[in-house]
């Protein structure tokens, strides 16, 4: 076993490890080792299928010293008149430049592909089964604790026949004919951009079935776009945001002024949604997949054969000749929060909603900016990814509570102001030069998100009360049994 002392032992190279580390790399000193156990830097995007995209403007992705993308925007296409969203392919490349042009070069950072965590600070090669253990001193941060999975991870977790055919998004380029159906499996994002694949291929719409246990609310894509661009645009978007929060008499009826508004988007406008995943969708996108009109809502699917489709609430006949398309891998699962700082423990988990590798950036920020580990934690307070609207309020009380903290930290706050990463920032109206004028716009804004703070508070307390009528209707059935 050799032992090796770097400052910190970084456990995972995708978007929030990288982005992690792009900080410590440019704001300190700091020694850094890399573990990752694929062949290349990208976590998940080496797994993902040949025809993704980013979900939303390139310009917000990435690590803050690199940009990413050719800063344009789309002219043709379903994302006409947006900024460009970097394919997969080009994603890859990036966080291979990313490590190659910038982390090894600085003389201050090893990188250990193929390699496994084992824990205690140890890690192992794949290949050799060579054995490392880290100084007591090493930091370790776990840069995989959301625990992201796409399709081709692992196999569909449903029963199949052996005579049908089910794959995975990442197979559907390598289809060599015509089939009779096609049938996507899937509530969320990977489902969607399967369903445009197989249109833009110029299927049929009323040759796919899309098996949708859930439908899901999604952002515009249109109200997150780069602000050297589009800021008026953002801006409003984000006026109508907290016009529709502070008018809202329930979570229900914010979703719908936020729809109303053209903040949110749903495939189905007579089916609820009840599913919520920081997804993004363009107009366009939308007007495509509602022509999709064979769609099945009967829970989760259990089984396949050639001549039935078992699912949670029935069954049906599928059609012969039909080929699936798995999309039902959970993307990012609900972890519990755990404190980000612990003793020589980091965690790495998103402390803005929606926001995974500038959230990244900014722990990285803090630790190398903070020695109080209380105090550290008191100012990234994790917002865990969400599953339900109902979480919408709380996700964005807490986004809000951490920004009032960032802004009472100069260092921070300049960090955030300056970080190409920042949503929010793009989406927030420029403040005036004048000192004066600038005092009352601050004293406008603050006065604003403490009204807007107080009525998600009310809301999310009705979320609360929901999950505790649910515990205790779930503990009288368990009762019963």
């Amino acid at each position: 076993m050799e032992t090796i002392e770097p400052d910190y032992l970084v456990c995972g190279a995708g978007a929030m490890g990288m982005a992690f580390v792009d900080t410590l790399v440019s704001d300190t000193t700091a020694t850094i080792a890399i573990v990752d156990r694929y062949a290349q830097p990208g976590g998940h995007w080496t797994r993902a299928y040949p025809f993704v995209h980013l979900h939303h403007s390139s310009v917000f992705y990435g690590v803050n010293s690199r940009i990413l993308g050719d800063q344009k925007t789309d002219v043709v296409g379903w994302n006409k008149g947006n900024s460009t969203m970097a394919p997969g392919l080009e994603v890859r490349a990036y966080y291979t430049n990313v490590m190659h042009s910038t982390f090894l070069p600085s003389g201050r950072v090893t990188y250990y592909p193929m390699h496994e965590y084992t824990g205690n600070g140890e890690f192992r090669s794949l290949l050799t089964s060579k054995t490392y253990h880290v100084g007591e001193k090493t930091k370790i941060v776990d840069a995989t604790y959301m625990n992201v999975e796409v399709p081709s991870m692992r196999p569909p977790p449903y029963k199949i026949s052996n005579e049908v055919e089910v794959i995975a998004p990442n197979n559907l380029p390598d289809i060599q004919r015509p089939y009779a159906g096609y049938t996507v499996v899937g509530s969320g994002k990977t489902s969607i951009d399967s369903c445009l694949w197989l249109l833009a291929n110029g299927i049929d719409p009323a040759h796919i079935t899309w098996i949708r246990p859930r439908d899901m609310w999604c952002f515009d894509r249109a109200i997150m776009q780069p602000p050297d661009r589009f800021r008026d645009q953002n801006v409003a978007a984000s006026m109508a945001t907290g016009e529709a929060i502070m008018s809202a008499t329930s979570i229900d009826d914010m979703w719908l002024r936020l729809e109303k508004a053209g903040v949110m988007l749903r495939v189905d406008e007579h089916a609820k949604p009840t599913m919520w995943r920081c997804a993004t969708i363009s107009v366009l996108e939308l007007e495509q997949l509602k022509r999709i009109k064979n769609v099945v809502r009967k829970g989760r699917l259990r089984g396949v054969s050639n001549d039935q489709v078992t699912l949670e609430s029935g069954s049906y006949t599928p059609v012969a000749d039909s080929i699936y398309i798995d999309c039902s891998a959970n993307s990012i699962p609900k972890q519990p929060s755990v404190p980000i700082f612990n003793g020589r423990h980091i965690t790495l988990q998103p402390v803005r909603a929606c926001q995974q590798v500038f959230s990244a950036a900014v722990i990285a920020h803090i630790e190398a900016t903070y020695d109080d580990e209380k105090f550290k934690n008191d100012l990234t307070t994790p917002i865990p990814h969400p599953e339900h609207p109902d979480e919408y309020p709380g996700q964005r009380l807490q986004t809000l509570r951490n920004e009032i903290g960032w802004r009472t930290q100069p260092k921070t706050a300049a960090f955030v102001a300056n970080s190409r990463l920042d949503v929010v920032g793009a989406m927030n109206p420029l403040p005036p030069s004048d000192p004066r004028e600038r005092e009352k716009f601050q004293a406008v804004v603050a006065a604003a998100f403490a009204a807007q703070m107080e009525k998600l508070e009310m809301l999310a307390r009705s979320d609360s009360d929901r999950e505790h009528s649910i515990g205790q209707k779930s503990e009288m059935a368990e009762a019963r049994l």
